[in-house]
C-alpha cells in the first residue's frame, strides 16, 4: 500500500513542486537514465561527461545491466548512484529532475508521460512514440505539465546537417519537390529460438508492460525486440526515422502528409522477425512527396560519385591545343557520398546527399557542385552530446522552442514510420484526414493505438 500511496503522489503534487525550481548558472540537472541497453549505455557515458548533468539514478529491469552501468559510472566518475527496477520509484524520487529514455519503443510514451506527470523534464530515444495515438497522448501531456521534452534525432544538433538544412531550405537547390531516405543498413537473419525460462534477475513482467503477456523469449529481448509488433516497428522505427526526419527537414517540416502508401515484406529469410525487412514507403504532400525505403538485405548505395561530362568542342571548331579528350570526372574536392544511410534531396535547380559521410549539393544541367559540408569530426561523428546539451539548456529556460528537435515535431516524424507500418499491414494505401484519420478504414484506425496490458495503459 505504501509503494502505490507513492505511486500516486508522483503522478500529482509531485509535478507543482518541480515546476517551482529556479535554476542557477552553474547548476546540474540529475538524471536518471531509463533502460541501460546499448543506446541506454551511451546515454550514460555521455551524461556522466557533461558539466550539465549529474548521473543520479540507473534504472533497469535487468539486475545485470544495472551492475555493468554502475560498475562503469563508478570506475569513471568515482560516484554511485541509485539504482530501480522499476521506473515509477525512480519518478517518485525528488532529487530525479530529468529523465533519459532509452527503452524498448513500447515504453516510450508511458515512460514518459509517467515522467512529466511526476514534474520531470524528459530526453527520450527516437522513435517519439510507439503509435501515433500515445504520441498525441505525449503533447497533451507535455503542454499540460509544461515539461521539456526532447527526442533523441541527434541529427537535429549536428552542425553539417544543421548547415546544409539551412541552405536547402533557403533556397540552394530550389523548391524541393522530392526527398528521399534510405536505410540500407545490413541485418543478418535472427534465426529462431523456443521459449525458456525468465533469466535469473530479469523482471520480465516489466519488460513487457503495455505489450501482451508473453512466455519469454531471447530473440524477443536484447535489440531483437526491433523486429517484433509487440515491441519494435521494424527498421523504418529504428534507424528510418532519422531519415525520415531528414526528409521532413528537407521540405520544412511539414505536418501530416495527404496519402500514405508502403509495400514491401520479409523477404530470403526463414527466422523468428515479424516486420519487413524490405520496406518502400511513399507520402504524397500535394505537389511534392517523401519517399522512404528500407533494405536490409545485401544491396549496393545510392547517390555514387556524380561525374561531369567535359563538353567537346562544337561540330568544326578547333580544340586548343593539349585539350583532353571528354572525359568524366569527379566534381573537384568532393570526396564521394555514397548514400546507404541517408538522404538524397531532389529540388528544382538541382539534387543533394546527405549521409554521417557529409553533405554535396549540385546545381544545373552540369551538375555543379554549389556546397559541400563535413562532419567536424570526421564520418560518423555522434553529436548526441550537443543534442543533450540542447536539452539541458532548455530545461533551464523552460522554454520549450528552444529545442531542436521538440516532441510535437518529432512525433510527425514518427508518425510517418508508423503510417508505412499500417499500409503496409493493411495492404492498401491510407488516405488521411484531420485527427489524423483514415476514411472508412477500422482495420487501419485500430492501428493507430494498440490493447493495453493492465496497469500499463496508455
Amino acid at each position: 500500500m505504501a509503494q502505490e500511496t507513492t505511486r500516486r503522489f508522483f503522478l500529482g503534487a509531485a509535478t507543482a513542486a518541480a515546476a517551482t525550481r529556479v535554476w542557477g548558472a552553474n547548476d546540474r540537472v540529475n538524471v536518471v537514465i531509463v533502460g541501460l541497453g546499448g543506446r541506454g549505455t551511451n546515454h550514460l557515458h555521455i551524461y556522466a561527461k557533461l558539466p550539465e548533468a549529474n548521473v543520479v539514478g540507473l534504472c533497469d529491469v535487468d539486475q545485470a545491466a544495472r551492475e555493468r552501468a554502475q560498475a562503469w559510472l563508478t570506475a569513471n566518475t568515482s560516484e554511485k548512484a541509485k539504482e530501480y527496477v522499476d521506473m515509477r520509484d525512480a519518478f517518485a524520487d525528488a532529487n530525479v529532475e530529468a529523465v533519459s529514455i532509452a527503452t524498448p519503443n513500447h515504453w516510450h510514451a508511458l515512460a514518459a508521460i509517467w515522467a512529466m506527470k511526476a514534474g520531470k523534464d524528459v530526453y527520450g530515444e527516437k522513435p517519439a512514440c510507439y503509435n501515433i495515438y500515445e504520441g498525441q497522448r505525449m503533447i497533451q501531456v507535455a503542454r499540460e505539465t509544461k515539461r521539456m521534452v526532447q527526442i533523441g534525432s541527434q541529427h537535429r544538433s549536428t552542425p553539417f546537417k544543421m548547415r546544409a538544412m539551412a541552405a536547402v531550405q533557403g533556397g540552394l537547390i530550389g523548391q524541393v519537390y522530392l526527398a528521399k531516405g534510405l536505410c540500407y543498413k545490413r541485418r543478418a537473419s535472427i534465426g529462431h529460438a523456443d521459449d525458456s525460462p525468465v533469466p535469473p534477475g530479469v523482471n520480465w513482467d516489466l519488460f513487457l508492460g503495455p505489450a501482451p503477456m508473453r512466455p519469454f523469449n531471447r530473440l524477443r529481448f536484447k535489440y531483437n525486440w526491433h523486429w517484433f509488433w509487440d515491441t519494435g516497428n521494424g527498421d523504418i522505427g529504428n534507424q528510418g526515422v532519422h531519415e525520415i526526419g531528414l526528409c521532413r527537414w528537407a521540405m520544412g517540416d511539414p505536418g501530416m502528409p495527404k496519402t500514405a502508401y508502403a509495400q514491401g515484406g520479409k523477404y530470403a529469410y526463414h527466422d523468428d522477425q515479424e516486420t519487413p525487412n524490405t520496406l518502400l514507403a511513399s507520402y504524397d504532400y500535394g505537389g511534392r512527396e517523401v519517399v522512404f525505403e528500407v533494405r536490409g538485405l545485401l544491396t549496393g548505395a545510392e547517390g555514387e560519385p556524380v561525374k561531369r561530362r567535359v563538353a567537346p568542342p562544337a561540330a568544326g571548331a578547333m580544340a586548343p591545343p593539349n585539350t583532353p579528350a571528354p572525359t568524366s570526372i569527379t566534381p573537384k574536392n568532393a570526396a564521394p557520398i555514397n548514400v546507404m544511410v541517408g538522404n538524397l534531396i531532389y529540388g528544382t535547380e538541382g539534387w543533394a546527399a546527405m549521409s554521417d559521410q557529409g553533405f554535396l549539393a549540385f546545381k544545373g544541367e552540369t551538375n555543379e557542385l554549389v556546397m559541400e559540408e563535413r562532419p567536424e569530426h570526421g564520418p560518423g561523428g555522434d553529436a548526441t552530446g550537443l543534442h543533450m546539451q540542447n536539452f539541458l539548456a532548455a530545461v533551464r529556460s523552460r522554454n520549450y522552442h528552444d529545442l531542436h528537435d521538440e516532441l510535437g515535431n518529432a512525433y510527425l516524424s514518427a508518425s510517418l514510420c508508423h503510417l508505412a507500418n499500417i499500409s503496409y499491414r493493411t495492404g492498401r494505401k491510407l488516405t488521411i484526414e484531420d485527427g489524423p484519420h483514415f476514411a472508412g478504414d477500422a482495420e487501419a484506425e485500430k492501428l493507430m493505438t494498440r490493447d493495453y496490458r493492465k496497469p500499463y495503459v496508455v
